[in-house]
């Protein structure tokens, strides 16, 4: 019976299983992989105290990190699927690929996948013009035409985000309205450099070594148009990783792990939730880290309040 079973190997995952080690609560920590959304990214400049990383060496510094606090307390189960989390007398069983674990408390961090752009030319040109985080890669397209594909809140936050240094900014939305808030929307578009496309729905991506036009139709009239534009960033959406936990915590109507933001607990007592995989208003690398920590300070707690 272990104190604590984290699920989940990216950075609220991680940032908990340190903490869990350093409070001395005996953990399994199961994960598939150590990748998270932004191991695709060619560089990472936004995680705090580190000016440049690039995704992949960010995925094993985060490795490296829990492997070098885990010692005889955090029980590191790499290259487990999580199957399913169910409650038991006194505790909770997760079931995974591999075997079976026992735990008094359970954190689930098994973050989302972006929703990827579904039109000829979008995987051959991915990290090559397409991407799907402006705040990891928007950089990288300072003086450049670029496009956001998309029409809810993140759309048009990577778009305020590029604005600030990209030549102009092109937004693509499928239908004639913005799920984003008006307010959001009417800041954005105030931008001279700012420009916004309804009812155009993108048909291919076209380029030689990298991206360099994107083709889309307009809805109404049916015309097919070109965009000459260097860097697409693809904001149509995230699927959180929770149907395993489906059965053992409420979720929202997009799947998403609902919690309480003061503390990360669920709707289930003893489970708590933290990162991509939650409701929580903004996803990003540091907010997951921050949102695991309060977690696992609730958890401490939590178990030695018995």
């Amino acid at each position: 019976m272990y104190d604590l079973a984290i699920i989940g190997g990216g950075p609220a995952g991680v940032a908990a299983g340190v903490y869990a080690s350093r409070k001395r609560l005996k953990t399994v920590f199961i994960t598939r992989d150590w990748e998270s959304q932004s191991t695709v990214s060619e560089g990472i400049e936004n995680w705090i105290g580190t000016v440049k990383i690039s995704g992949a060496d960010f995925a094993k510094s985060l490795e490296s990190h829990l492997r070098a606090y885990a010692a005889d307390v955090v029980d590191i189960k790499a290259g487990e699927l999580a199957k399913g989390v169910s409650k038991a007398e006194d505790g909770f069983d997760i079931s995974t690929d591999k075997g079976s674990y026992k735990a008094k408390t359970v954190l689930i961090a098994t973050g989302s996948t972006r929703r990827k752009l579904d039109v000829p030319g979008a995987d051959a040109f991915e990290h090559k013009g397409i991407t799907y985080c402006a705040s990891c890669d928007g950089p990288v397209f300072a003086g450049q035409d670029v496009a956001v594909i998309g029409g809810g809140n993140a759309a048009f936050e990577s778009a305020a985000q590029l604005l600030a240094y990209c030549k102009s900014v092109t937004l693509l939305n499928r239908s004639d309205e913005f799920r984003a808030d008006p307010v959001t929307v009417k800041k954005v578009l105030s931008n001279p450099k700012m420009h916004a496309l309804r009812g155009a729905i993108p048909v291919e991506v076209k380029g030689g070594k990298f991206a360099n036009a994107l083709v889309y139709k307009d809805k109404d009239s049916g015309e097919t148009r070109e965009l000459a534009v260097l860097g697409i960033f693809v904001e149509i959406g995230s699927v959180p990783t929770t149907s395993f936990a489906k059965e053992a915590v409420a979720l929202d109507p997009f799947g998403r792990i609902m919690v309480d933001p003061r503390t990360q607990a669920t709707s289930t007592s003893g489970i708590w939730a933290a990162g991509d995989c939650t409701d929580g208003l903004y996803h990003q690398n540091n907010i997951a880290a921050g949102d695991a920590v309060k977690a696992l300070e609730d958890i401490y707690v939590h178990l030695h309040a018995k």
